[in-house]
């Protein structure tokens, strides 16, 4: 299923159009039937000669309700242009041929409609009208179908529009990369974006692989009511993922998010359980009142978007426009079918004349989901005008306004970050790429530095090597990544496995004197450390003995409490084991912290590890 949406001046016959080739009138208010003119958005489907569905949104053209038109094309990929001979090109098929170019749409066909209402003369100057006003736009080259839409399907030049939007459809379902075509459009001149277009191969990422982050749904909301017996129905067009019946999700819209889940689905009527993106859905929706949503709301898998207030993009000034953009105006940004006041800053300049194209920095009164390459228009609703439009670039600016220089590059974003987890890029970006370390996608230059400086720190640790657990979680994954590295016991080395710890001195003199056991001299504190963790010795109460010293008192004690099972006084144990009460008492507290002794008064009895 693929939706376009039609557009152009009021009065052209694009409602008649669409109940031409659909045999729906997508005027479904009664005022509009008693005005003859379509106010708000309407709806209808048909299914052309290949057998693929097509979904149109009628869109009105007057002037005065231009909101509700960018309502509806603010989802779409494709447009059904129409333009009447009988009064040639008009001011709102100018506004919207620029609307549509500003939200990057790429495909289009072109109705000529009421050709039977000319004479061949004036049916030419309309073409030749047609062209020059087409001319340097995505709908240059498109095909221009000349029609007479009367009631029913059968009208002039129907079969051929129907064909046409069947190649339209062709055209835009090809799989053509939305970065791809951005990255098209910013090497053609722009100054914003990345011009080179390697700066993410250079560091290792954004290889063939990567892809414009598709994996999550997103539907703008244009419509929302309460069919008897249904609860909540939002309608929109489905982008990015399938959905599904059960499915939980967030309804997010005016600064709230409501928790819902899918109760039904339908496409045109049809009642499905799933349903692919790229399709008009009425979704009906557990947990929001119909009362709580309005167009605009945003239906999105609430753990996969980044909802910003504050968001870098590039804006094209319309060529038209009497005066310069600059931060004062009262603004309004039209994304899918939202209406977003913001306030705007011109990012390197103050401001920006017509006709050209920098970058500016969006400060929104709400939060929304938005990912780079989402295309906007702005209007500054004090002039009631449309100032331009373009793409968001950056999500969540980290770099202060006066140094900003935004692209949709991942390496520009990594290196303002530094360290960006692999979810949280996607989010961010819209790419889903490997990590570089971990579960991180790390700044190159960044990278280079931690490992000299962690390699630096294992060779001067000596050889026992690096405590692991002195690293931060991130320089741990990094060690992992350093040629020649081990890990082993907790402890970093480099060169050949050699365990300095094997035969060591300090312990075979412990070993030598069990209960008078000598102290640790010139031993490093890293290496008793290790011996303990190890326990090839053990400590209490600031004495170290040899285990060896544990297992001989182990012996010697069970032997003297199984002959004596009342008691042994501290002094008979010191005399069993032919020491000083100092070394008895620190090897009777390890005991009995471990369950071998038990103190009972001033005598130790057996505990039940002994």
């Amino acid at each position: 299923m693929s939706v376009i949406a039609t557009a152009g001046h009021v009065d052209h016959g694009k409602s008649t159009l669409v109940k031409s080739l659909t045999g729906t009138d997508p005027d479904r208010l009664d005022e509009e039937k008693a005005r003859g003119l379509t106010i708000d958005l309407g709806f209808a489907n048909c299914t052309l000669p290949s057998g693929r569905h097509l979904s149109l949104v009628d869109v009105p053209g007057h002037v005065r309700f231009l909101r509700n038109m960018l309502a509806g094309v603010g989802a779409v990929d494709a447009c059904l242009f129409v333009v009447a001979a009988t009064e040639g090109w008009k001011p709102q098929s100018e506004e919207h041929l620029q609307i549509l170019n500003l939200l990057g749409i790429r495909h289009g066909v072109v109705a000529l409609t009421k050709v039977d209402q000319v004479d061949e003369e004036l049916l030419e100057l309309a073409l030749l009208d047609l062209e020059e006003h087409l001319e340097g736009s995505f709908l240059a080259d498109a095909p221009v179908v000349q029609v007479a839409a009367v009631e029913g399907p059968q009208g002039t030049g129907m079969e051929e529009l129907r064909l046409a939007l069947d190649e339209l459809i062709s055209a835009a379902e090809a799989p053509v990369s939305d970065m791809a075509t951005d990255a098209e459009h910013s090497s053609a001149g722009s100054s914003v974006g990345d011009p080179e277009g390697s700066a993410e191969t250079q560091a290792g990422w954004a290889d063939a692989e990567a892809r414009p982050h598709t994996a999550t749904p997103r539907l703008w909301v244009d419509r929302a009511f309460a069919p008897p017996g249904a609860g909540t129905v939002v309608t929109g067009t489905l982008t990015g993922a399938p959905i599904a019946v059960g499915d939980e999700l967030i309804l997010a819209g005016n600064g709230q998010e409501h928790q819902v889940r899918i109760r039904g689905l339908q496409n045109h009527y049809q009642e499905l359980d799933r349903i692919e993106p790229a399709a008009r859905v009425a979704v009906n929706l557990v947990g929001v009142g119909h009362n709580d949503v309005e167009r605009g709301y945003v239906l999105i898998d609430g753990g996969r978007w980044h909802r910003t207030r504050q968001s870098d993009a590039e804006l094209s000034v319309l060529p038209g426009l009497g005066h310069p953009v600059n931060r004062r105006g009262a603004y309004v940004a039209y994304i899918g079918a939202a209406e977003i006041p913001l306030r705007m800053r011109v990012l390197g300049a103050n401001e920006l004349s017509p006709g050209d194209k920098g970058a500016v920095r969006l400060y929104f009164d709400r939060p929304i989901p938005l990912v780079p390459g989402d295309r906007f228009v702005l209007r500054e609703s004090g002039r009631h005008e449309t100032v331009g439009g373009g793409r968001i670039l950056d999500v969540d600016p980290t770099v202060p306004a006066s140094r900003a220089e935004p692209d949709l590059a991942v390496s520009r974003t990594v290196a303002e970050r530094g360290w960006v987890d692999v979810e949280q890029l996607a989010r961010l970006t819209g790419r889903s790429l490997p990590p570089t370390v971990g579960k991180w996608i790390v700044d190159p230059t960044l990278l280079e530095a931690m490992v000299v400086s962690l390699t630096e720190e294992v060779d001067n640790a000596g050889g026992l090597g690096l405590d692991v657990a002195s690293l931060d979680e991130r320089q741990r994954a990094a060690l992992t990544t350093i040629e020649g590295i081990r890990i082993e016991n907790g402890r970093a080395t480099i060169g050949p496995v050699v365990d300095p710890l094997a035969d060591h001195p300090w312990v075979k003199a412990l070993e030598a004197e069990p209960f008078a056991p000598p102290g640790t001299g010139d031993v490093a504190r890293d290496e008793v450390r290790e011996l303990v963790k190890r326990n090839l010795i053990i400590e209490s109460e600031g004495i170290f003995f040899a285990q060896a010293a544990l297992t001989e008192a182990r012996v010697i004690l069970s032997e003297a409490l199984g002959n004596q099972p009342t008691g042994l006084t501290v002094a008979e144990i010191r005399d069993l084991l032919g020491t000083t009460r100092k070394y008895a008492l620190a090897l009777l507290s390890y005991m009995d912290g471990n369950g071998m002794t038990r103190r009972r008064d001033d005598l130790r009895i057996a505990g039940p590890r002994l």
